[in-house]
């Protein structure tokens, strides 16, 4: 196999492997710019990915299982904004507190109603987002370069991977270009201004909230139905933490922030490539160096730009109405 070939190979691995992380930080931008702290983005991928292959599974549905692993983040984002924007309880806190409950929540009825630890059966192939042929692409397959483009790297990736890369522009053009854009940003900014103008802010934090948990679902069901063909216990395996980094690194904006996924998700799918490979000099890579890769990356990224990075001036500060 050539190097181009190679190349065309790595980078199609990298749109399957950042599609999850590119929704997820768009969903963790979605709740930041309006001030609420979601560090639920973890336990919410489990919650939907759970219900996504337990939908499936029993319908034989993919688009059921998809709806179903939405309705279950949604929902969880609600809960999480009970906890923070009407009680105005600490929002890291409640974040944290949704992440273990999901872990061992998901675990336990799993194994309640599968028996198999906490897994779910593996999902018939009409159970699960099949990838797609775009036109043309078999036509053009021995076209020199741009026909291995068009036919391997474009298409041939389940529908979940366009739409996450489609959610980018369109989540950019429902911020900066649209009314409830300006209004959720104001509200992360300056809740006091957009209250005095009659804005419910607390409307506000819970429509950014729902935002955030439709994008979340989305994911956590392409992790079971699409990625994968099952539920397994644990599988974001910390995704929703490099996506909150990815967000922070994008400067808790769309386009930043799917470079930055697409950093991580290269690193993730050269990670796999990399097994066993013997580099001049080095010798053969270690698997757990190769498999820790993606966290030391955000580790790195965190400690170099953190600082640099404004957040929105009202982030986790719970909204009081003067009176």
């Amino acid at each position: 196999m050539d190097n181009f070939q190679m190349i065309v190979l790595l980078l199609d691995a990298t749109m399957r492997t950042s599609t999850p992380l590119i929704l997820a930080a768009l969903a963790g931008m979605f709740s930041e710019r309006a001030g609420t702290i979601n560090l639920a983005l973890e336990g919410m991928m489990l919650g939907g990915a759970f219900s996504a292959a337990c939908v499936a599974y029993y319908t034989n549905s993919h688009w059921l299982g998809l709806g179903a692993a939405v309705l279950t983040t949604m929902a969880l984002s609600l809960l999480h904004g009970f906890a923070c924007i009407t009680h105005k309880g600490n929002q890291v806190v409640s974040g944290m507190a949704i992440n273990i409950l999901m872990s061992g929540l998901t675990a336990l009825v799993g194994i309640a109603l599968f028996a198999q630890g906490g897994k779910t059966p593996a999902l018939d192939h009409s159970a699960r987002f099949q990838p797609i042929t775009l036109p043309g692409a078999d036509a053009v397959a021995n076209v020199p370069i741009l026909g291995s483009l068009y036919s391997e790297l474009l298409s041939g990736h389940n529908i979940l991977v366009y739409v996450a890369f489609l959610a980018v522009p369109a989540s950019w053009w429902v911020l900066y270009r649209t009314r409830f854009g300006l209004r959720l940003r104001a509200v992360g900014e300056n809740p006091g201004a957009v209250d005095t103008a009659g804005i419910s802010v607390v409307g506000m934090r819970y429509k950014s909230v729902l935002c955030s948990g439709f994008l979340v679902g989305i994911s956590g069901a392409y992790l079971s139905t699409a990625q994968g063909a099952s539920f397994l216990s644990d599988m974001t395996a910390g995704k929703g933490y490099i996506a909150l980094a990815a967000m922070v690194f994008g400067k808790w904006r769309p386009f930043p922030a799917m470079f930055a996924c697409i950093l991580f998700g290269f690193l993730d799918a050269a990670a796999t490539r990399l097994q066993g490979v013997i580099l001049p000099g080095i010798g053969e890579v270690p698997v757990q160096l190769v498999q820790a890769l993606p966290y030391i990356l955000t580790v790195i990224l965190l400690a170099g730009f953190i600082g640099r990075a404004v957040a929105p001036k009202s982030l986790g500060r719970p909204y009081v109405k003067e009176r």
